[in-house]
């Protein structure tokens, strides 16, 4: 619980520098002020919303989802794993993952905040400067060119330069692109064992057995000797840079 208010903070910090006080009074407010406190309680309310689907964006989650999903497919269990399994576990590996930057984002601008040593504009920056690096890194240049001719601006000159409003829809795709890289690396070994089963079964003349009935059991035991589990989640954590 502890590792998700990390993650949350930069983005509460974002919408509301100060929580303002609620008050449940319907009264029209009577200073600017007034005004302002309880437009920081809707950014607030909408940011506290958005805040889960732009974390899991924004991180390590999209791809991890996405290679999971594909090796449930090429093993040939729609069913099993679960999906909440398989949700549950890429949420792990995502805190498992991001823990640094995190832990970075946290020292560098949310305790500083709350301890009263800098105020929320600096905060905001130097919490989602981890994250940033972080997508960066796994981002490719391509993509990121591509969202810049979308919208006819200049190259940036420094990583601090690139908007977030550039980079998350960047990332997400770069994202997709290497999830789908690696699900084809999963999915070979799979297609090679249903073709030798259903090569076997033609030539033996069994053309209404269907192939995927024999070669499960002989995926999965492929699958366990191997170890598969371990190579994918090896494969899965030192895929980010």
């Amino acid at each position: 619980m502890k590792k998700i208010l990390i993650f949350l903070l930069p983005l509460l910090l974002f919408a509301a520098p100060q929580i303002p006080t609620v008050n449940l009074s319907l009264s029209a407010p009577s200073t600017p002020k007034q005004l302002v406190d309880i437009l920081n309680i809707v950014i607030l309310l909408t940011i506290l919303v958005l805040a889960p689907s732009i974390i899991l964006v924004t991180t390590s989650f999209v791809r991890i989802l996405v290679v999971l999903g594909f090796l449930r497919q090429a093993l040939g269990t729609p069913q099993s794993p679960p999906t909440t399994l398989l949700v549950s576990f890429a949420l792990i590996l995502t805190f498992f993952i991001m823990e640094p930057y995190a832990k970075e984002a946290y020292n560098s601008g949310i305790k500083p905040y709350m301890e009263k040593k800098i105020g929320y504009e600096e905060a905001f920056e130097k919490s989602v400067k981890p994250f940033k690096k972080f997508m960066i890194k796994n981002t490719r240049e391509k993509d990121l060119a591509l969202f810049y001719r979308i919208r006819h601006l200049p190259n940036p000159k420094t990583i601090d330069d690139v908007p977030l409003t550039i980079l998350i829809p960047a990332f997400m795709l770069s994202e997709l692109k290497t999830a789908f890289e690696i699900a084809f690396l999963i999915f070979l070994p799979f297609l090679v064992i249903d073709m030798v089963v259903s090569a076997i079964l033609m030539s033996l003349g069994m053309m209404m057995l269907p192939p995927v009935m024999i070669s499960l059991p002989f995926k999965i035991l492929v699958f366990i000797l191997v170890d598969g589990w371990d190579l994918v989640v090896m494969g899965l954590v030192q895929s980010f840079k």
